[in-house]
């Protein structure tokens, strides 16, 4: 059990690490912020069952609360959709995790979304 946690650690070090590399935008979102305020939902969204955690939601809220600009919206979905290819999320779970935490995103989670489309 402990390697699962190391091995989760591992992985989100090396999205964010990843994702501070991403050009920025005029968004005030960073992928850092986005990739912070959803490492608690690493587990759920490989795994693809149960629901999500109370700390996944909380940051899935502090997200949707904080990307409120068409620009800072644009870069969250850029940023998530990176880091799922790096993740590899069940997809059910990803599509459904923002509706799970009961909060709404004007674009759906998923490695094919076209972020350019939003707003």
């Amino acid at each position: 059990m402990k390697s699962l946690s190391v091995g989760a650690s591992a992985m989100a070090t090396a999205l964010m690490l990843l994702l501070l590399l991403l050009p920025t935008s005029e968004a005030a979102i960073s992928c850092s912020t986005v990739v912070s305020d959803l490492t608690p939902c690493l587990s759920y969204l490989r795994s693809g069952s149960g629901k999500p955690s109370v700390s996944c939601c909380s940051g899935v809220k502090k997200l949707a609360a904080t990307a409120t600009s068409t620009a800072d919206l644009k870069t969250a979905c850029n940023c998530i959709k990176t880091a799922a290819k790096q993740v590899n999320p069940n997809a059910s779970a990803a599509q459904s995790l923002a509706g799970d935490c009961g909060v709404k995103l004007p674009f759906t989670v998923s490695t094919s979304t076209d972020c350019s489309k939003i707003g």
